[in-house]
Formats: structure tokens, C-alpha cells, sequence
């Protein structure tokens, strides 16, 4: 698979989803994960366990064989450095403008160190807005700082 096309389980696996006629919020209240979480599975950018992984196959009507291939570590972030897919790319644009000054912000009330990617939520609520909906991303991440040796 290139890093601009999905992969075919995940293909299969949004197929089966739309066959079905679930949404990703469905899908966290039958599966007691968080909607985004079970997005990132789907898109191979996170590893579900065999329990989790069965009972995504379950809700989608498809039989255990991609188990292993949902359970195993997943190669994360591939793709094009610069997104073509427009809503990513506003993103990628956001880290842009922001980044740096966010990268300020955190350093002064945390000191020098990251955001982990690993311990991390991400959470995506529409808030109904009368001048036009709103998107509301929260992203939580562990602060970890840098070791000195």
C-alpha cells in the first residue's frame, strides 16, 4: 500500500460500516471505547485487543479473520507530508499558524518537554453555534519532559 491510499481492511472495514448503517458514536456506546479511538482501529492507526477486535468484526457483520491484522502494532502517521485531503490539511495549516506559539505557551507553564502522543486523548464534539456550527477538538496528552543526564 502507497501512504496515499487506504489500506483494503480499512476499505472493508468503512464498507461494512456504512452497509450496516452505524456511526462511529454508535460504535463507541456498543463497544465501550471512545469514537475516535475506534476510528484510528479502523484506519490502522491504533491496535485493538482480541476481545475488542472481535467485537468490532461482530458489530460490522464480518467474521473473525482480520483479528490478527487489527491486534497487531500498526505503522502510525503514514501519509503525505503535506495533506491533500482538505479538513487534514486545515490541520496540518492550524500546526502552521499555532504550533509554535502552542509550543511557547506549553514550555512556560510546563517547562521543556512534549505532549505524549501515547498516553493522549482526542475527543471531537459539534457544538450548534446560530452563525454556523462548530468543530470543538480536545486533545489531552501526559506532559512528559526532557531527562537530563
Amino acid at each position: 500500500m502507497s501512504s496515499t491510499e487506504i489500506s483494503a481492511i480499512t476499505t472493508k472495514l468503512l464498507e461494512a460500516k456504512k452497509a450496516k448503517g452505524v456511526t462511529f458514536a454508535n460504535l463507541e456506546q456498543l463497544l465501550g471505547r471512545d469514537e475516535v479511538w475506534i476510528a484510528a482501529v479502523i484506519y490502522r492507526q491504533a491496535s485493538a485487543s482480541v476481545d475488542e477486535a472481535k467485537k468490532l468484526l461482530q458489530c460490522l457483520g464480518l467474521n473473525d479473520d482480520l483479528v490478527p491484522e487489527l491486534t497487531a502494532p500498526s505503522i502510525k502517521g503514514l501519509g503525505p507530508i503535506v495533506p491533500t485531503d482538505p479538513l487534514i490539511y486545515r490541520f496540518y495549516e492550524i500546526m502552521q499558524v499555532y504550533g509554535m506559539p502552542m509550543k511557547e505557551v506549553i514550555h512556560e507553564k510546563f517547562g521543556d518537554g512534549i505532549m505524549s502522543a501515547i498516553d493522549f486523548t482526542l475527543d471531537v464534539e459539534k457544538e450548534l453555534d446560530p452563525k454556523g456550527d462548530r468543530v470543538k477538538v480536545t486533545m489531552n496528552g501526559k506532559f512528559l519532559p526532557y531527562k537530563k543526564w
